[in-house]
C-alpha cells in the first residue's frame, strides 16, 4: 500500500462517509451489500497501514532524539533552528519522507472545516485566497461525482470566482459529505434523521443565498456544472460565451479595435484609444417541478443523483427556446431577438425564397476577424434545404466529416437549434439562419440552484393525496448579445 499517512487518514474518512450513506438507505441492493463489505475490508487494511506508518515515524523520532542527545546540546539547537521541534506533537514540519504532504494536509486536512481559518490580522485578499484554495481541495475530494464534473467545477472556480470568493464559499458550503447527506435526507423526506452536524451544514449553506426557502443543490449535482461537463443538449451553448454571474446582473467590458495610423518621423502621437463599453446581462428566475411516485422513490437506487440529472435536462430544454427567441423581459434575450432590427440582419435575395446565394451573402457580409471563429446556427429542416440546392446534395457548400463529427457549412460548424424557423412562410419574416462568432452572445449562469421537497401532491378535484411527491427547483440565468457586429441573421422575407 503506497498511501502516505495523510492520504490514509483522508481515505478512512471517505470510507466512513460512504458507509454512513449506505447505512441510511432504506433498501440496500445486492450491489450495495457487496460495496459495504468491500469498504469494511478496505477500512481495516488502510487503518492497519496508518498504524504501521505511525509506529515507523515514532521509532524514527526516538532514534533522532537519541542521536541528538549523543551529539550534545549543539545538535539539539540545530534541529530547532531548522524547524523540526523536539516535541513533534505540535504537527509542525513533519518528516518530509515519512509524511511528504504533511504541510498541505495540516492546512487543509478537512477543507470544509472553516473553523480552522485564522481571521485575525489577515486582509480580505488573504482570506479569499485561502477560501479559494480550500474550495479547489474540496473539489478533488467531493464524493458522488466524476472526473468530468470535477474538471468543470475547477474551471468555474479558476475562471469566475470573484475577489470575495463567493463561488468558493458556495462550493465549500454545499460539497461536503455532511451537506450531501443532509440534502439527500431532505430530498427523500427523511428530515427526522438529520443529525445536528447536518443541520448546521444546511444552515450554513442557506446563509449564502438570498432566496426565501429551499435548499441549495449540492455543488457536485448543480445542473450548471453538470451541463458544462457533460455537454449541453442546446448546441448554442457550445459556441456562445458562457460566464458565471454572482449577482443579479453580469457586467462585462467590450471595446472596438485600436485605430492605428502611419506616422511620420517626429510627429505627435494621435489619440488611438478605443471606446470602452460595459455591456450587461441581467439574470432571470426560472423554475421547474419534478414529480415522483412514493413507490418509485422507495425503489430508486440513488434518487438524489438522478434528481440532479433530471433538473439539468429540464434546465437545458427550457433554455433551448429562450436562447433563440427569448423576449428579454423576465427571461433571457434570444439571439434572434437581439439581432432583429439591427444592421446584422441580411435579407434574402428573392422574396420568400431561400437560395444558395443567401448563404454566401451572409458569409460575405461578415468581417474577416469574425469569420475565423464563426459558426452556423439553424433548424435541421433548413440545413436539409441547403443540401437540396443542387443535384449533388449541396456538395459545393457542405463538408462531410466522418466518425460521427458534425457537418460544416462553408467550412464552419453547423450547429442545430430547433427553436429557429424551420419553414419559409410567405408574407412574413423568417429568421432561418444565424452566423458569426457566437462568443459575442453571452450566457450568464448564476451558480446555486435551490430545491424544495414537497412531501405530498394533491388531486385538484377532491384535494386528497395522489401518492406522489415532488421537488420544486428554481435558479437564475441570463443571455444577450454584447456585440451585434460579430454576427449575422438571415431573414427570408
Amino acid at each position: 500500500m503506497e498511501l502516505s499517512h495523510s492520504q490514509a487518514c483522508i481515505r478512512l474518512r471517505d470510507i466512513e462517509a460512504e458507509l454512513a450513506r449506505l447505512q441510511e438507505l432504506e433498501h440496500l441492493t445486492e450491489a450495495d451489500d457487496q460495496a459495504f463489505d468491500e469498504l469494511t475490508r478496505e477500512f481495516a487494511e488502510v487503518d492497519a497501514h496508518r498504524r504501521q506508518l505511525e509506529r515507523t515515524a515514532a521509532l524514527q523520532r526516538v532514534r533522532s532524539a537519541t542521536q541528538a542527545v549523543d551529539r550534545g546540546p549543539a545538535a539539539l539547537h540545530l534541529r530547532t533552528e531548522r524547524g523540526t521541534p523536539v516535541n513533534s506533537s505540535d504537527g509542525y514540519d513533519h518528516d518530509p519522507i515519512l509524511n511528504p504532504d504533511s504541510v498541505e494536509d495540516r492546512r487543509f486536512r478537512d477543507p470544509w472545516d472553516l473553523s480552522e481559518i485564522r481571521t485575525f490580522g489577515r486582509s480580505r485578499e488573504e482570506l479569499a485566497s485561502e477560501l479559494h484554495a480550500r474550495a479547489l481541495s474540496a473539489v478533488e475530494r467531493m464524493s458522488g461525482t466524476n472526473d468530468r464534473i470535477r474538471s468543470s467545477a475547477t474551471d468555474i472556480l479558476e475562471r469566475w470566482d470573484d475577489t470575495d470568493a463567493n463561488i468558493a464559499k458556495l462550493c465549500l458550503a454545499t460539497s461536503s459529505p455532511v451537506y450531501l447527506r443532509a440534502w439527500s435526507k431532505m430530498a427523500t423526506n427523511r428530515q427526522h434523521m438529520i443529525t445536528p452536524d447536518e443541520q448546521r451544514a444546511l444552515e450554513r449553506a442557506m446563509s449564502l443565498t438570498d432566496n426565501a426557502g429551499g435548499y441549495l443543490v449540492p455543488f457536485q449535482l448543480d445542473p450548471t456544472i453538470i451541463i458544462t461537463s457533460d455537454g449541453s443538449l442546446n448546441q448554442i451553448r457550445r459556441a456562445a460565451r458562457q460566464v458565471v454571474a454572482t449577482g443579479d446582473v453580469w457586467h462585462g467590458v467590450s471595446a472596438g479595435e485600436v485605430t492605428w495610423r502611419w506616422a511620420g518621423e517626429g510627429t505627435e502621437a494621435g489619440d488611438n484609444s478605443p471606446t470602452l463599453a460595459q455591456p450587461t446581462v441581467p439574470v432571470h428566475k426560472a423554475d421547474g417541478f419534478v414529480p415522483i411516485s412514493i413507490e418509485a422513490m422507495q425503489d430508486a437506487a440513488n434518487v438524489t443523483t438522478e434528481v440532479g440529472r433530471l433538473l439539468a435536462a429540464g434546465k437545458d430544454t427550457l433554455e433551448a427556446a429562450a436562447f433563440i427567441t427569448g423576449s428579454g423581459s423576465g427571461q433571457p434575450t434570444g439571439i434572434v431577438t437581439a439581432l432583429t432590427g439591427t444592421s446584422s440582419v441580411v435579407a434574402s435575395e428573392t422574396t420568400d425564397v431561400f437560395a444558395d446565394e443567401d448563404v454566401y451573402a451572409m458569409d460575405d457580409s461578415l468581417a474577416a476577424r469574425y469569420r475565423e471563429s464563426a459558426s452556423w446556427l439553424g433548424n435541421r429542416r433548413i440545413y436539409n434545404l441547403v443540401r437540396q440546392f443542387d443535384t449533388a446534395g449541396g456538395a459545393q457548400m457542405w463538408e462531410r466529416i466522418g466518425n460521427g463529427m458534425p457537418g460544416e457549412l462553408l467550412g464552419r460548424p453547423a450547429l442545430e437549434a430547433e427553436a429557429m424557423d424551420g419553414t419559409i412562410n410567405a408574407t412574413q419574416d423568417n429568421y432561418v439562419l444565424a452566423y458569426g462568432d457566437l462568443s459575442n452572445y453571452v450566457i450568464a449562469d448564476r451558480i446555486g440552484m435551490s430545491v424544495e421537497f414537497i412531501p405530498h401532491l394533491f388531486h385538484t378535484g377532491n384535494n386528497r393525496p395522489s401518492g406522489q411527491r415532488g421537488w420544486y427547483a428554481y435558479y437564475r440565468v441570463g443571455a444577450d448579445s454584447v456585440n451585434d457586429a460579430g454576427m449575422r441573421l438571415l431573414n427570408v422575407t
